[in-house]
């Protein structure tokens, strides 16, 4: 127990710079160590991921709760080679998604429930944008579930959101009728190397009580930056033609640049084409 917390501590500390107190008393040392050593693997071992274990974890992953018991997740297993080829051809930037072993997607749907009113004969009354939202948070417990689950078999995961840049063309390969929206895509397989832990922000930016406060977030970020620098520095920058190449860059100027230039724009239509009305 006490190799477990000590694991634990330097994990998390690994990860925000400084480990939280640790109870005397901790129940689940070993799996709480476990899952704070999540590691960033992107390459995977020559080894097929077979498909009784992927069936396994995805009913693993949707025995995690769900809004209501309402059960709007869905998952795509793409076991075909050619829709993995046309998925990944959507995914230049994520080469991985071609490379991994078993690739699979998350899913809201709202259609069951709309289904079964029609089933029941009940109006459906409720239509606006918590029946989008729902679907969408349902999708993302069981991806986060199914990640944790792969991962106490050995597995490692890559999730990919850039999907949603094509959420058309990924419906149309995976036939997503109305009221089905990819969330992410989810790359599978054995890891190739140990990885590394990301560091993440101060808990003091994320973890708040009673109420929220980012008094100190200039501060914070900048301790971030140079903190995250040390172990992982960016290899590349964005666009320095339209942000400048004699700026500091960090994760700050990463995500700032990144969301200073127009991404998923069509996502919003996309949404209402499936036939969400998002009031």
């Amino acid at each position: 127990m006490d190799d477990d917390r000590a694991a634990l501590a330097a994990h998390l500390a690994a990860r925000f710079g400084a480990a939280p107190a640790l109870p005397d008393d901790l129940p689940g040392a070993a799996t709480l160590a476990r899952m704070a050593n999540h590691r960033t693997i992107r390459a995977y071992a020559p080894r097929p991921v077979a498909p009784e274990l992927l069936h396994v974890l995805s009913a693993v992953a949707l025995s995690a709760p769900t809004k209501s018991d309402l059960q709007q997740a869905d998952i795509v297993l793409v076991a075909d080679a050619g829709q993995r080829a046309a998925l990944a051809a959507l995914l230049p930037d994520n080469p991985w998604a071609a490379k991994a072993p078993a690739f699979a997607v998350f899913c809201g749907n709202n259609r069951r429930q709309r289904r079964l009113h029609e089933l029941r004969g009940h109006d459906f009354v409720n239509d606006h944008l918590d029946a989008f939202f729902n679907a969408a948070v349902d999708a993302a417990i069981v991806l986060s579930a199914f990640i944790t689950a792969a991962e106490a078999t050995g597995l490692t995961t890559t999730p990919i959101s850039a999907i949603r840049n094509h959420a058309q063309a990924v419906s149309d390969i995976l036939a997503l009728p109305a009221y089905v929206f990819p969330v992410a895509g989810l790359c599978i397989g054995w890891p190739a190397h140990p990885g590394s832990i990301s560091p993440r922000l101060p808990l003091a930016t994320t973890v708040h009580v009673d109420r929220h406060a980012d008094s100190d977030f200039d501060t914070e970020v900048a301790e971030y930056d140079a903190r995250r620098d040390l172990t992982r520095p960016y290899r590349e920058r964005r666009r320095d033609d339209v942000f400048g190449a004699d700026v500091a860059y960090g994760w700050s100027e990463d995500k700032a640049r990144q969301y200073a230039q127009p991404e998923r724009q069509g996502w919003g239509g996309y949404v209402r084409a499936r036939g969400f009305r998002l009031d």
